[in-house]
Parts: structure tokens; C-alpha cells; sequence
């Protein structure tokens, strides 16, 4: 999605790129670069690069890039940014994030009921774009059983299967801090709707599998102010438009302020480097 967004306008502006994928999926970004060499633009204008933690370092080093746009984890693109830019290179680092939607009581229902299934747990919520929040207000929350029918619907399989609506999760580990998020909604106060831990799919036993899930929440709660980045809405309800608008203005990600220029040599480890 991004890739798409980006290089057509990085491209038409003169520049030359080198895209570094994801080390966990980069089928993807792989097959838009061949598309873009078929498709015309000059060998050397559009590359692709693969590798971990020693690939992002080359990048943030090498005097040849000049900039560097990264969408992922607050622990990677506070360390890209901490080393490019100590390196004098402009840095453009979006990382976690609660998108948040609005619901009211006078939308259009079947348009927004299918639109919130569909941000909320397509591609299992792997995108920076999906949905993360859903606020209702006033009588809007009536619709909360629908919403939870519309996502026991969906199909959860091998994403190469005809009808499949979401695949699995990209990792154990992604799959273990899901579940971790999902199971603080209850710990911390709040309540599990619709429980998609335990999902099976027949012939994949060992599957990353977890299914849509709904958890009603409160402002502050781990689930509400930690990016989940799977198939997990979380449901808080309010009173009014302004109530909900104020909700989202106050609502930022928890992760630790980043450093105006440090040095050059200053030992960041990242947990992770996965572009998204």
C-alpha cells in the first residue's frame, strides 16, 4: 500500500530508491518492483534491498541515501531515526498509531457496519491503516451486536483459499502479544465480546491463527493505548460528537520521547526492523 502511495511521486521528482521490505513478507514488494521494471521505469531507478538489522544500518549510514521514509514499530523507527539522522539525513518515521473511528446513531448503518468489519479486521488487522478503535456515540452502541455477528462471519483460513476474509498473523510472537493485549481488556476492567484467541483452521494446527475479536474498553486501558496490530477492535462508548473528537486528541501510543540530534555512535538496539 505504501509503496504505491510513494514512489510514483518519489520517481516523478527525480529521485532514485531502494525499498527495504519487511525481512517476515517481502513477496509482495518484491513482485511491485518487477511489475515497475515491466512496466517501464529505468534499471537503476527503483531497487529493492533485503536483509535485518545490518541492511537498515547500511541504509541509515550510507552517504548514497540521502533521506529515508519508514511506517512500522516505535522500536524500529526510533532507531532508524535516532542513526540516519545523527547521520544528516532527513528522516520521515510513522510508527504506532490507534486509528479511530467514529460511530453515530444517524450514520448510514449498512454502509457503516460493513466498512468498520471490513478496516477493523481485514488483512487481520496487519496494516497501519486498519482500524483500531471504534467510538460510539449515544445510540450507536445498539449496533454493537451486529457489528459482532458481521465479524463471526467472516472466514479465517489459509489466505490462498477461495472466501478466506483474514489469514493468519505474521508470527508467534505477533500472534503471543495479540493475545497478551487481548487478555489485559479483562484483567484491567474491561470486557471480551468476541474472543478470537483459540482460533483453528483444519490442516494448519500450527497456524498463527487469531480470530476478529471485539473488546469493550475504557480511555487508558493497555488494549486502547497500545498499538495491537491484529484482528482486535476495541469498543469504547460516549455521549456525544465532541466527547469522541476529545477522545481521539488525547489518545497517543505510549512510547518513549525521541532524541533531538544524538550522537553518531550512540548504541541503539532495536527488537525488531520489520518495514510494514
Amino acid at each position: 500500500m505504501i509503496p504505491l502511495w510513494s514512489l510514483p511521486l518519489a520517481i516523478a521528482a527525480g529521485n532514485t530508491l531502494l525499498i527495504k521490505p519487511s525481512e517476515r513478507d517481502p513477496g509482495a514488494c518484491a513482485i511491485l518492483v518487477e511489475l515497475a521494471h515491466r512496466a517501464g521505469v529505468p534499471s537503476g531507478v527503483l531497487n529493492i534491498v533485503h536483509g535485518g538489522v545490518d541492511t537498515v544500518n547500511f541504509l541509515c549510514d550510507s552517504p548514497v541515501v540521502k533521506a529515508i521514509s519508514f511506517v512500522g514499530s516505535n522500536t524500529a523507527g526510533e532507531h532508524i531515526y535516532t542513526r540516519a539522522s545523527a547521520n544528516g539525513k532527513r528522516v520521515q518515521a510513522n510508527m504506532g498509531a490507534k486509528n479511530h473511528a467514529v460511530l453515530m446513531p444517524d450514520a448510514s448503518k449498512e454502509s457503516a457496519l460493513n466498512a468498520l468489519t471490513g478496516a477493523a479486521f481485514g488483512a487481520a488487522g496487519q496494516r497501519c491503516m486498519a482500524l483500531s478503535v471504534l467510538v460510539t456515540v449515544g445510540k450507536a452502541q445498539e449496533w454493537i451486536p451486529e457489528v459482532v455477528q458481521r465479524a463471526q462471519q467472516l472466514k479465517v483460513a489459509n489466505g490462498f483459499e477461495e472466501g478466506t476474509d483474514l489469514g493468519p498473523v505474521i508470527s508467534p510472537q505477533a500472534k503471543n502479544k495479540i493475545e497478551s493485549l487481548i487478555a489485559s481488556c479483562e484483567k484491567e476492567g474491561g470486557e471480551i465480546v468476541l474472543d478470537g484467541r483459540g482460533a483453528t483452521v483444519e490442516g494448519y494446527p500450527d497456524g498463527n491463527w487469531v480470530g476478529p475479536t471485539l473488546l469493550k474498553a475504557k480511555e487508558g486501558m493497555s488494549c486502547h493505548s497500545i498499538e495491537i496490530f491484529g484482528p482486535v477492535l476495541t469498543w469504547i462508548h460516549v455521549d456525544t460528537l465532541q466527547e469522541a473528537i476529545d477522545l481521539i486528541n488525547r489518545n497517543k501510543c505510549k512510547s518513549p520521547p525521541l532524541p533531538d540530534r544524538p550522537p553518531r555512535n550512540e548504541n541503539v538496539i532495536a527488537d525488531t526492523l520489520s518495514v510494514r
